[in-house]
């Protein structure tokens, strides 16, 4: 049962307008955080409280990864599932990313060939997981040498590409839809098969007018719309389209960042890979924060990494998945902070930002009063000064403690 109680922090990053907050501490109170400020200060207010010390450590919030695929993809491409195995695999794998420092998720349920599952079984496997997990209902195009087309609704079943775009398939499909995830693909995905799988990733699947007719539908349901987008001549199009939220935008231009800057539009930065391009570089993520792009970077998990990039730490294209969390970010997280962006400002980008993706930014990615008490215990400022999920050492949900490595 969560408990009232105060914590005691050497230092607070609460990515809000609170900044860092040193020798800090937070009241919780049903599972809410009720103040944060100086301990001495809210020791003496609240005296009757009990304390969880944490003063020799560094609180920050959770962290939120909203652009996975944990439950549909990774169970069978990491283990010998079967049907009767599948969610329960896909489970273990939701508390591997718990384990990570991660307390929300965006997953996708894109349809595939090996998993009958619809999007409310895979909303009732993880109703009592101690995460929140925002779905996004999705279609994909999987480039081998005949292309291959799945929908969140027809699950295992394949449809024709003139399906992709037809109304009462993406109307069925929008209305399951929690945020603005890849709600389609206008490129062909590689998805975590090797090139040589897939000699048509890349390919455009969608015509503009498709792609202004299914964003019109969504926006009609009063939802936003996000999209796997990369390559210059497929961003211009979802630029033209008028999609929410791009995700990957590997090889976006100059001037199309610009162009989305203008328009409002969101990126979700993948730097571990995801498309047939090149991933995020450092670079590209500090040009787009520069540019006043709100970026979240994500996993994408699972996923090989894109090889032969120098800001990616792996030796071996083995798929890696929510553990190397802030590992991926760190290069470009460094280079933010190293141009002049503050700890709070950074770590925004795998907290505070991809909330907000998930349409849940009055609810967890900060610590302010109010919000959800979700925060990790750490020895550093996850992404910047930490990389290890070793270095993790307790994570909260709601104010509950539901990982712990310092008692064990």
């Amino acid at each position: 049962m969560t408990n009232n109680y105060i914590v005691h922090a050497g230092k607070i990053v609460t990515v809000s307008s609170l900044g860092t907050i040193y020798d800090g501490a937070m009241i919780i109170k049903d599972g809410k955080i009720a103040k944060v400020g100086n301990w001495n200060t809210l020791r003496s207010q609240f005296p009757s409280l009990s304390v969880t010390d944490y003063s020799n450590y560094v609180i920050t919030p959770s962290l939120v990864d909203c652009h996975t695929h944990l439950l549909e993809f990774a169970p069978s491409s990491l283990y010998p599932v079967t049907p009767t195995t599948h969610l329960l695999t896909g489970k273990s794998i939701l508390l591997h990313a718990l384990r990570s420092g991660i307390t929300a998720l965006g997953e996708q349920v894109c349809g595939h060939p090996n998993s009958d599952f619809s999007i409310t079984d895979y909303r009732q496997a993880v109703k009592d997981l101690p995460l929140d997990i925002s779905f996004a209902a999705t279609s994909i195009s999987i480039g081998f040498s005949e292309l291959v087309h799945f929908t969140a609704v027809t699950k295992s079943k394949a449809v024709r590409q003139a399906d992709l775009s037809d109304p009462g398939i993406v109307k069925e499909i929008a209305g399951q839809n929690d945020y603005p995830g890849e709600n389609l693909f206008i490129n062909a995905t590689p998805a975590n098969f090797t090139p040589e799988e897939v000699p048509c990733a890349g390919e455009i699947i969608y015509t503009l007018e498709e792609l202004k007719s299914i964003v019109k539908i969504y926006h009609q349901y009063g939802k936003q719309i996000g999209l796997h987008v990369a390559g210059e001549e497929a961003i211009e199009m979802t630029l033209e389209a008028g999609f929410d939220v791009l995700h990957h935008a590997h090889g976006i231009t100059d001037e199309q960042i610009k162009k989305a800057n203008l328009q409002g539009a969101r990126i979700v930065a993948t730097p571990m890979g995801g498309t047939h391009l090149e991933p995020n570089s450092p670079e590209n993520i500090l040009e787009l924060v520069e540019n006043k792009i709100d970026v979240s970077i994500a996993t994408d998990a699972y996923l090989p990494p894109y090889p032969n990039v120098d800001w990616l730490p792996f030796k071996e294209q083995s798929l890696q998945g929510p553990d190397v969390f802030m590992k991926i970010a760190h290069p470009g997280m460094m280079l933010l902070q190293e141009n002049g962006f503050d700890e709070n400002e950074t770590l925004a980008l795998l907290t505070a930002n991809p909330a907000a993706i998930l349409g849940k930014e009055d609810q967890f990615g900060k610590l302010q009063q109010g919000m959800d008490a979700n925060f990790v215990v750490t020895t550093g400022v996850p992404g910047l000064e930490i990389t290890d999920v070793k270095d993790i050492k307790v994570v909260y949900f709601r104010g509950d403690r539901v990982v712990d490595r310092l008692s064990g």
